[in-house]
């Protein structure tokens, strides 16, 4: 009894002298409008993965508390076409979607801390939203690449990405869960996506659940370079099709990722 005792106790200094988490940056989206210029720019045009939207701010704006990214299905001539062009950005010749994707890259970055945001996303087909992160020195993926959240194909995603030696190939460390995992009306609801990330581990988190827990001192690029030993920038967008989005053809227009808050502690 003694020896629990003095265990317990034990505990509890530790745990005393535990440093506590400080909140170093938060968005609440609490004034209606455009988001704030002072946490974020946007990406804008076809940016990556070959995906069908075209990017651009005036998809994104704050409602009631709320960040509101809006997929919609448009026609507009794509401004950057080229007649015989095989480059996916230039030979499509108009634009047949568009959304939003919001960056703090060059405002704000951070390297380790507790990352969360509470958010709704859209499961409809083709339908692709992602909370993320990535690293500030070097190209993809040897930057470093966070899926705090990521959804697609009716699949929700945890993910940690690094470099090969095949430029522009990653490997991945990842867990999928089925949307049939979770109850009917998930979807529906609000939930809260987690990042924990310190010198050793990342562990990312849906509602306290734990998806992914990875070393970080064993995703090494392979030049000897450590991606997630440096500060990383965030990332929320809706994407729509390309290589891993599906397809879109049946899902209702507008659509939308609503988030309630983002914050970052450390």
């Amino acid at each position: 009894m003694k020896r629990i005792l003095s265990v317990l106790l034990l505990l509890v200094i530790s745990t005393s002298f535990m440093p506590a988490r400080k909140l170093v940056w938060a968005d609440e989206f609490n004034t209606d409008g455009a988001p704030d210029p002072k946490n974020w720019t946007f990406e804008q045009g076809f940016v990556r993965n070959e995906e069908l939207q075209w990017y651009q701010p005036e998809n994104a704006h704050c409602e009631k508390g709320l960040l509101i990214m809006e997929a919609r299905k448009e026609n507009k001539p794509n401004p950057n076409y080229e007649a015989g062009s095989t480059e996916w950005r230039k030979s499509r010749k108009t634009i047949d979607y568009t959304a939003a994707c919001l960056i703090t890259k060059g405002l704000h970055q951070w390297q380790y801390g507790r990352f969360e945001m509470r958010g709704k996303i859209n499961v409809d087909p083709g339908l692709w939203p992602a909370f993320w992160t990535l690293g500030v020195k070097g190209e993809w993926p040897s930057n470093g690449e966070i899926d705090i959240m990521e959804y697609y194909r009716n699949t929700l995603l945890a993910n940690v990405a690094w470099a090969t030696p095949t430029r522009y190939k990653a490997n991945w460390n990842s867990t999928k869960v089925p949307l049939s995992d979770f109850k009917k009306n998930w979807a529906n609801q609000f939930h809260i996506w987690r990042m924990d990330w310190d010198e050793k581990t990342i562990k990312l988190y849906v509602d306290d659940r734990l998806l992914l827990t990875s070393d970080s001192q064993k995703t090494v690029n392979p030049d000897g370079s450590h991606p997630f030993d440096q500060p990383h920038y965030l990332l929320l967008n809706l994407a729509i099709g390309g290589q891993n989005g599906g397809d879109p053809s049946q899902t209702t227009f507008p659509a939308r990722f609503e988030v309630d808050y983002v914050r970052v502690y450390q």
